[in-house]
This record gives C-alpha cells, sequence and structure tokens, in this order.
C-alpha cells in the first residue's frame, strides 16, 4: 500500500543519446530541484531506457540529491514507461535510497515508487511515495 508522499522534484532533461538500435536504447540526464523528507534538495540523475517491440520503455536508473549543507542521498530505480504526445514520456516505478543524512535517513531501507514524466519541452517532474 503507497504510504506518505516523500518527496516531489521539477527539473528539465539536459542530454540524450542513443546508446544502441539493436534494441532501441537510450541514456537520458536530468538535473531537479525539491523537497526529499520536507527536505530542500536539488540533484542530477541518468537513466538508460529500452524500447520495446510494443514501444513501452524500461528504465533503469541512479542519480543523487543534495541538501543545501551538503548531506546527500543516492538512488537506484527500475521502471516502466510509455510515449506520450509530442515526444512526452511518462515511467512508474521504484526507488531505492542510502543516505548517511539524518535528515533523510527514513529513505534507507525503504521501497519508494515515483512517477516520472517529462513533457515535450523537456520539463520533469517526479512524486514519490514510501511503499508500505
Amino acid at each position: 500500500m503507497l504510504g506518505e508522499q516523500v518527496g516531489i522534484t521539477t527539473g528539465k532533461r539536459l542530454a540524450r543519446r542513443v546508446l544502441s538500435t539493436d534494441p532501441p536504447t537510450a541514456e537520458v540526464s536530468f538535473e531537479d530541484s525539491g523537497t526529499l523528507c520536507g527536505v530542500a534538495v536539488s540533484g542530477m540523475g541518468t537513466y538508460t531506457s529500452v524500447v520495446g517491440a510494443d514501444g513501452s520503455l524500461h528504465g533503469d536508473g541512479q542519480g543523487m540529491e543534495m541538501t543545501a549543507d551538503g548531506e546527500a542521498a543516492t538512488w537506484k530505480g527500475t521502471g516502466v514507461g510509455k510515449f506520450g504526445p509530442g515526444g512526452s514520456v511518462s515511467y512508474r516505478g521504484m526507488l531505492f535510497f542510502r543516505t548517511t543524512s539524518q535528515k533523510l535517513a527514513r529513505l534507507n531501507n525503504a521501497c519508494v515508487a515515483f512517477e516520472y514524466d517529462v513533457d515535450a519541452s523537456g520539463s520533469t517532474v517526479s512524486k514519490m511515495w514510501e511503499w508500505k
């Protein structure tokens, strides 16, 4: 069952590159900022997406979020997605965080469900909930 929302960030896709055409595989990098566990953060991430024969997407990624005082939380995640109008993309999946920050410690050993949407202009929105 989904529990409390633990984060929301907004950002911008920075770079895309094709890694393979068989199967179609792309790498995407982004930067974002927002809140995580009620703490202001800014971060970055990179994910690789493989396009399935049916047009679906499977992505794996990693990244980090930093607090204003230099504490960090790293994450790894996986999700499934689909293309939308004008080149937009939408993913749903799970994130797994690691941190030594006391402010963000509740993320350790938690399953964090996410929604990640990128609009046609490359603007991103990530919403995260603890899965209990």
